[in-house]
């Protein structure tokens, strides 16, 4: 575990241990955090609500886990993980994220925040405090087709956060998942020429929609892309 730079937990209310947030949590994973082993935290509810999200139980769903179980779980495990990661749904939307990253990050772990990119004040806090150390930001769409997508306006935030992140010193990655009726081979272009005009010259990352999945909206089948369909005109496009 990382014990650097731990914060204090002076002036922090801990009244919100008694709540939940948490719709579920993986206790183990070598996938989620580059290198590390994590635990995932599954923050139920979303701001978003794109039509292959994975996750429909969790975007509609409602805390199951009171935010003290999670940190009596994480002391188990303060020799065996390195990591927490926090995901969703959307994590940086509940207002106790701030205070509970704080507390996880006392205990001595790192911390990764995936992200759909809608909270830019919240993430200029934990930047700003220095409680994050990776961050997974999505990338949607391109501007036309954001709000088809998402059901929701912010393209305008996700570009927020990604310039705080690219003005800042922690390690991050920017992702899309890719389904054949909501996104085409020229949109990919188009997004990677957005993040080339920004200055990312980071690993972009594109996960293939995967096909008979339970999904917020019912889909068709999506043909999958792969590195040969892909003009590189930036460092690296991954499939994952």
């Amino acid at each position: 575990m990382n014990t650097n730079n731990e914060p204090t937990l002076e002036n922090v209310n801990l009244d919100f241990l008694n709540k939940k947030a948490i719709h579920s949590f993986t206790p183990f994973t070598l996938l989620d955090y580059p290198d590390k082993s994590a635990c995932i935290l599954w923050f139920a509810g979303c701001n978003m609500k794109c039509d292959y999200c994975y996750n429909p139980e969790i975007v509609f769903g409602k805390g199951a886990f009171y935010f003290s179980e999670i940190i009596s779980f994480l002391k188990s495990r303060s020799n065996l993980l390195d990591a927490v990661v926090f995901s969703g749904g959307e994590c940086l939307i509940h207002k106790d994220i701030i205070p509970f990253i704080k507390l996880v990050k006392s205990l001595g772990f790192l911390i990764k925040v995936d992200t759909n990119g809608s909270q830019p004040k919240v993430l200029k806090k934990l930047i700003e405090e220095q409680l994050i150390d990776y961050v997974a930001l999505d990338f949607k769409g391109p501007k036309e087709k954001f709000f088809a997508i998402t059901k929701a306006d912010f393209y305008a935030q996700f570009l927020s956060c990604f310039d705080l992140l690219q003005a800042s010193s922690i390690p991050f990655e920017v992702r899309t998942t890719y389904h054949s009726s909501l996104l085409n081979l020229e949109d990919i272009v188009a997004m990677q020429d957005v993040l080339l005009e920004l200055g990312y010259d980071r690993n972009y990352y594109i996960q293939n929609f995967r096909n008979y999945q339970n999904t917020i909206a019912p889909l068709p089948d999506s043909q999958s892309i792969s590195e040969k369909d892909i003009h590189q005109n930036m460092t690296k496009i991954i499939f994952r």
